[in-house]
């Protein structure tokens, strides 16, 4: 999920308010995540991958085709189940969202981005628990970091841009240099102000 950078990025969609409305929802938002990670799957796969009854992913996966989301996918759907892929590689959240008039639209929103977080942290602790099955070289690579800078609303969106064309610049680069050793890496970023405590009393 970005939000707003200058430039958008290639596949990724800019969410209005009838989409955010159409994809804020817990179970829809992790179908997403689900076929945008690991690719097509049927409702009942990706029941069986998040727990949920395949009555359920159903229903939401219409949904969220009804909204562009998802669609059919034609290589495999040839049998008599289903078959479903990501429509785009990614959203990007409109700034306009957060002034929205709409109390429906900012509930959205704020399901939305609560969602995207708890996402990451599940993310997160998946490989803390899985980290020590993969090897040396990836373990010793991965990262964990935090910073904590003074800047103005400027300056950080100037940081997010930069960083976003930082990131931009190794898509599919592995795969252009013909490297073997490849696997799915996953970039969080959280950039957000933060309240100073006042010093206690001495």
């Amino acid at each position: 999920m970005s939000e707003n950078p200058d430039v958008p990025e290639p596949d990724v969609r800019t969410l209005d308010p009838r989409s955010l409305r159409g994809l804020a929802h817990p179970l829809r938002m992790r179908l997403l995540n689900a076929l945008r990670h690991h690719g097509p799957a049927t409702a009942s796969q990706l029941a069986d991958r998040l727990g949920e009854s395949s009555g359920a992913t159903s229903y939401h996966l219409r949904q969220l085709a009804s909204h562009g989301f998802v669609a059919d996918d034609p290589e495999r759907g040839k049998g008599r189940e289903r078959w479903w892929k990501a429509a785009d590689r990614g959203v990007m959240v409109d700034a306009a969202l957060h002034f929205d008039p709409s109390p429906e639209v900012r509930g959205a929103l704020s399901t939305f981005m609560h969602e995207s977080a708890s996402i990451h942290g599940q993310e997160v602790s998946t490989w803390l628990g899985t980290m020590h099955d993969w090897p040396d070289a990836w373990a010793t690579k991965a990262d964990l970091s935090d910073f904590t800078l003074r800047l103005t609303p400027e300056l950080l969106a100037e940081l997010d841009g930069r960083i976003h064309d930082l990131i931009a610049g190794y898509v599919d680069r592995a795969a252009a240099e013909g490297d073997e050793d490849v696997a799915q890496v996953r970039i969080h970023l959280h950039a957000f102000p933060q309240k100073r405590l006042s010093a206690p009393d001495a």
